[in-house]
């Protein structure tokens, strides 16, 4: 990797690192919000959700339009979207308008996100320099969910929730004018179809299943408010599926999910994610409203997660090319499984401290999250060809996406905190021993077709 490469790996990772801060740098902010606008919790989960449900429901489009009109054309366009959203979002009056502006910022997320992995390939047209590109890139969304958490308490500390947004701006507007010098130009495959219907179809049926799921917080199951969202996002889903199968050029060819191993690694990375964003989103509101910390207080609590996260990731990289990635995504879900069942049993009583009571369960986490998630990129993109890289890109994330999103809404409705953690380290180890058999046959870093002339 040379300076220009480094170069350029540092700005696609500092765009996807804040793509995923911006999904959770509200969570810590979430009590203050509700205060000043006078949200329920009902409410809040929402607002929380807003923002990765238009980023799900949109992401294997934007993968399809960054392969069609090129990764580094559909990066600019995203990032346009998404400072936008986010110069809007801190001069909101009300509920309405910040709900709109997350709606705008997961819109301009779901291009941003594929069309990165996408300029990725192009960086590292090596089929092994592009694996161990991807080893880190896996972790880079649970740093940047980490790095939510920790710098929106500092910032809400000193200032207010609505700088929060200033990050996510200022990131975007560095990128759009670094690009032109730093990344390398993408080719655009225009012979292929963009399949509008299969997106308008995959991006409602997501969206409304999605949203039918997050309000079951506030409505029973049986209620309108669930059921016809739920059930219209179903059926809307059910179509796409069939009107892909008929497809010329479909937007997601089911032969990409079909093996095994990305299939396993896809999972890893959906339950993975959920896991941290159910801890984020369930600790910030706990240690500040049943332990009355403060915001400052409620983001250091997660610092050792974010140390251990760092030297997990850091490690990674060489357990993969030593034992395979298959071996060590397995690993990573026992311990993610395992740190969550232990936040469950002990870190939501309050009397219990914090030194074995939350970090114990944090650091096992942080080092399971990691290893699931860099193992599990290098096996969801491996053997993709160059021109199918958004895809795998809209892919990858859609994975990432639906965790916090669906998962979590689902996990939520299991009557209590501790319940909805303990049952996500249970899906994790049950996830682990399913992989077990796969994992051993599992290449460290897997390769991936040259590039067709």
């Amino acid at each position: 990797m040379n300076r220009q490469h480094r170069r350029a790996f540092v700005l696609l990772g500092a765009v996807q690192t804040t793509v995923v801060f911006t999904l959770t740098a509200i969570a810590v902010p979430l009590p203050d919000i509700g205060r000043e606008f006078g949200l329920q919790r009902a409410e809040l989960i929402l607002l929380s959700a807003a923002y990765g449900l238009t980023f799900a429901g949109l992401l294997l489009f934007g993968g399809r339009l960054a392969d069609r009109y090129g990764g580094r054309r559909a990066l600019a366009a995203g990032l346009g979207l998404f400072a936008a959203a986010s110069a809007a979002a801190p001069f909101s009056p009300g509920f309405g308008e910040l709900i709109a502006a997350r709606f705008a910022q997961g819109a301009g997320a779901a291009l941003v996100a594929p069309a990165a992995m996408a300029v990725l390939g192009a960086v590292f047209p090596s089929p092994a320099a592009y694996a161990r590109a991807m080893a880190t890139w896996g972790g880079l969304s649970v740093l940047g969910a980490t790095a939510g958490n920790l710098l929106s308490g500092v910032i809400l500390a000193a200032l207010s929730w609505r700088w929060t947004f200033a990050a996510p701006f200022a990131v975007a507007v560095m990128a759009l004018c670094l690009m032109p010098r730093l990344l390398p130009p993408t080719a655009a495959h225009r012979g292929r179809a963009l399949d509008l219907s299969g997106a308008l179809l995959a991006t409602a049926g997501i969206t409304s299943a999605s949203y039918g799921l997050v309000v079951t917080d506030a409505h029973p199951w049986t209620s309108a408010g669930v059921l016809v969202p739920l059930l219209g996002g179903s059926a809307l889903l059910a179509l796409f599926l069939y009107v892909e199968r008929h497809a010329r050029d479909p937007l997601l060819p089911a032969r990409f999910l079909l093996d095994r191993r990305r299939a396993l690694a896809l999972a890893a990375i959906a339950l993975s994610a959920c896991g941290t964003a159910l801890t984020f989103v369930i600790l910030s509101l706990d240690l500040q409203q049943t332990r009355g910390w403060s915001p400052l207080e409620t983001s250091a609590a997660f610092l050792p997660f974010a140390l251990a996260l760092i030297v997990s990731g850091r490690a990674a990289e060489r357990l993969l090319g030593r034992y395979g990635a298959g071996a060590v995504t397995t690993a990573g879900l026992g311990a993610a499984g395992a740190g969550l069942v232990l936040l469950a049993v002990t870190g939501l009583d309050e009397h219990t401290p914090y030194a074995y009571g939350l970090l114990p369960g944090l650091v096992l986490l942080a080092g399971g999250a990691a290893a699931s998630f860099a193992g599990g990129a290098v096996l969801a993109t491996a053997d993709v060809p160059l021109r199918q890289t958004g895809l795998a890109g809209g892919v990858l994330n859609s994975a990432m996406e639906f965790g916090p999103t669906v998962l979590f809404a689902v996990l939520l409705t299991l009557g209590s905190d501790a319940r909805s953690l303990a049952a996500t380290g249970a899906a994790l180890a049950a996830l682990a021993l399913l992989a077990a058999p796969a994992a051993l046959a599992a290449p460290g870093f897997p390769n991936r077709p040259p590039p067709n002339p």
